[in-house]
């Protein structure tokens, strides 16, 4: 059975190696996997993946393969009837009581399976129970941060699971991301980091020995210098208008760039639509609380990578026109357009994210600043395989403006 099931993998344009199912079968014979399906697809993904890209090919294929299996954590018919009739949705402001902080995936089954036992009617709005409409981390229809849901329509799609359906997250490459793909893409920038100015104090083992073996076997000690944090990273945020169907996404990215500890010098700014005279420090974007964009072009020097997240989505006048600003009371200069243009002369390595599928850059509204502004920097959309891209073109494309 499970020989057929490698087989599947592979026709599925999945590559597991040998070595890989050997110690996924040693790992099944000490009985790592449990008694469950659930255990077992963790397992697998665990020790045959070394892709998140493929996560969504092997779901498939495992839900094709074990489609037949009977399922031994089903959910109670009668908690699915339930939670199946009109909930009472609690209102968003209605948080007079705090739920707990976010909890493991381990800790939300234990809960889960903890509630199926003591649970005898339904409820909503509550914080405790499997019910609708409610801050608890099991039921549907709640704005806990995160939880599983069971049962019916997700209201802000951020479950960390869903019971009873059997559906896995999504992680193709054109999947948009959360903030552990963020900080997996972010990564990617160490091995770019300078050997160049220290002094030769680690060990380089090959170089050793090659050395030995040319010194006939005697030990040769070669040194190089060791790798250090030299890059340097510019982020702008487009806030607010347009945007604010993407706040969570961008959130996400700030997240990720925030933890990471592997640049030397990390610098935020926000801005609405485009790049003014003024960039702000938070992104409320407060009158007042702002640096002037010169003075961040003249205190930062071309070694930054430049990343500007933003829709590039606003109307013509805003990009084009000199005081384009949409904002009452505030004077601009020069048309942004130009002020683009300066910031991409300015940081040779620079792209910009959008949150916008690709496929809707040519056709809707505010597709010709979308294109212009694709004119001046490499553009790319904020999901995993768009990251990727941008990674890659952050790192090695020369200024060419």
């Amino acid at each position: 059975m499970f020989l057929a099931f490698f087989y599947l993998l592979k026709a599925r344009g999945l590559r597991p190696s040998i070595h890989q199912w050997m110690t996924l079968m040693d790992a099944l014979s000490r009985g790592m996997g449990g008694a469950s399906l659930t255990g077992f697809y963790a397992l697998c993904r665990a020790v045959l993946l070394t892709n998140e890209a493929d996560f969504d090919r092997f779901d498939e294929a495992f839900l094709e393969f074990f489609r037949d299996v009977a399922l031994g954590e089903d959910i109670p018919p009668e908690f699915l009837d339930w939670i199946a009739e009109s909930p009472r949705v609690r209102d968003l402001d209605d948080r007079d009581e705090i739920w707990d902080s976010l909890v493991s995936y381990k800790e939300l089954l234990k809960r889960l399976e903890e509630r199926l036992l003591e649970q005898k009617e339904r409820h909503d709005g509550g914080t405790y129970w499997v019910g609708t409409g409610g801050a608890s981390t099991q039921g549907h229809g709640g704005f806990h941060e995160q939880g599983i849901r069971v049962g019916g329509e997700g209201r802000h799609g951020n479950a960390l699971a869903v019971a009873a359906a059997h559906r896995y997250r999504d992680f193709r490459e054109d999947e948009v991301l959360g903030v552990r793909q963020f900080q997996t893409a972010l990564r990617h920038l160490r091995q770019y980091s300078s050997r160049d100015t220290a002094a030769r104090t680690e060990l380089d083992l090959p170089g050793t020995i090659d050395g030995t073996a040319a010194n006939a076997g005697t030990l040769k000690l070669v040194y190089e210098r060791p790798r250090v944090n030299t890059v340097k990273l510019l982020v702008l945020f487009d806030c607010a208008g347009s945007m604010e169907p993407y706040a969570r996404l961008a959130n996400r990215l700030f997240q990720a760039v925030s933890r990471a500890n592997h640049f030397k010098d990390t610098r935020f700014y926000y801005f609405h639509n485009s790049v003014y005279d003024k960039l702000y420090r938070t992104a409320e974007c407060i009158t007042g609380d702002w640096v002037d964009s010169d003075y961040v072009l003249r205190l930062l020097d071309g070694e930054y990578r430049l990343v500007i997240v933003g829709d590039a989505n606003m109307a013509p006048y805003e990009l084009f026109m000199k005081s384009g600003i949409a904002v009452r009371g505030i004077y601009s200069g020069e048309p942004s357009i130009d002020r683009l243009r300066r910031f991409r002369r300015r940081f040779g390595h620079a792209v910009w994210l959008n949150p916008i599928p690709r496929a809707r850059w040519s056709s809707q509204r505010g597709h010709e600043t979308i294109a212009a502004i694709g004119d001046i920097f490499p553009m790319h959309e904020l999901t995993l395989g768009g990251l990727d891209k941008a990674i890659r073109e952050l790192l090695t494309r020369p200024a060419q403006m």
